[in-house]
């Protein structure tokens, strides 16, 4: 049995939010002791990016214009993107090595070498729509892996799962009239960025095929697995995923400073479990999951942990 793979860069470092900013290098480089420490990274199959391809089909979801500003906003030095998402001048470099991160898993598990996937990038991408950059994030970077499933790989089934604490607009907005790929989100409601109400289930050809589930501050693993068995399996049942995305966020841990959301990191491994069992009855086990929000750096860490067992498992 291929083991679960994980990539990383040393560059993804580089990115410099600035003092105090919750999405920091130091979520990396806590994550990494952490995995190395409980001696897991022996069992992964580990996976460096290089810069190879990315900007192709960067501007497949993101208009030129943003992604020229984005370059020189960076080589200025240090700004801003929006009030919450700081850039400096790797910035840029690092964003596209993250995208590539992401393309590089899709192309590992396509081609057989891991059964599935968990990249540990930054900065995260399921704010970025496609001319802004919100959210600490800059590129979309699970948006951008399904626009590459479906053109590169001639996909028609695209399932992404994103259970982070904060609705993921512009992972949303891109697919949103589009049947190839069905969006599913629970999310703290209310909450950044006010997306993701129940009414929103996409347009045209694409309605019905996005999916939200607004949590209630204060919910958590009862609540979680009950949607996930209930609303989650059979819905992605029925719509039989080729290949299955995470936007793994576990900023809903009951100890992450920005939401309200109780899960614990054995309610991570848990709703880990149920896709990880759909991507294996569906489509041969596919998954690739990307990192998006955490910011207790020791529940991120150990919620990751619970992550990657879940998906090491049968």
């Amino acid at each position: 049995m291929k083991p679960t793979g994980l990539v990383y860069h040393p560059d993804y470092l580089l990115h410099d939010t600035g003092t105090g900013h919750p999405e920091s290098k130091q979520r990396l480089i806590f994550l990494m002791e952490y995995l190395e420490k409980k001696e897991l990274l022996p069992k992964l199959k580990l996976i460096q990016p290089s810069l190879d391809h990315p900007l192709e089909w960067i501007g497949k979801v993101h208009a030129a214009d943003y992604i020229q500003m984005v370059k020189e906003t960076c080589e200025k030095g240090n700004g801003m993107l929006d009030m919450d998402t700081t850039v400096s001048p790797d910035s840029f470099k690092v964003a596209l090595l993250a995208v590539e991160g992401v393309l590089r898993a899709v192309d590992e598990v396509m081609a057989g070498n891991s059964k599935n996937i968990f990249c540990a990038v930054r900065p995260p991408g399921h704010h970025a729509e496609k001319e802004s950059g919100r959210g600490f994030c800059i590129f979309n970077n699970v948006a951008i892996a399904s626009v590459y499933l479906l053109e590169k790989y001639g996909l028609n089934r695209v399932m992404i799962v994103d259970w982070d604490a904060h609705h993921g607009n512009g992972t949303q907005k891109t697919f949103y009239q589009d049947p190839r790929v069905y969006y599913f989100s629970l999310h703290q409601f209310p909450l950044y960025p006010g997306t993701g109400s129940e009414n929103e289930e996409g347009e045209g050809k694409g309605k019905g095929f996005t999916f939200n589930t607004p949590m209630a501050p204060g919910s958590g693993d009862l609540e979680y697995i009950e949607v996930f068995q209930n609303m989650f399996s059979p819905m992605a049942f029925k719509f039989s995923p080729e290949f299955v995305l995470i936007s793994a966020g576990f900023d809903a841990h009951q100890d992450d400073p920005l939401s309200d959301l109780k899960v614990t990191t054995e309610g991570f491994g848990k709703i880990t479990q149920v896709v990880r069992d759909l991507a294996n009855e569906c489509c041969q086990g596919k998954i690739v999951s990307v990192l998006e929000g955490g910011y207790n750096l020791k529940a991120l860490s150990s919620s990751v942990e619970a992550h990657l067992e879940a998906l090491n498992g049968e």
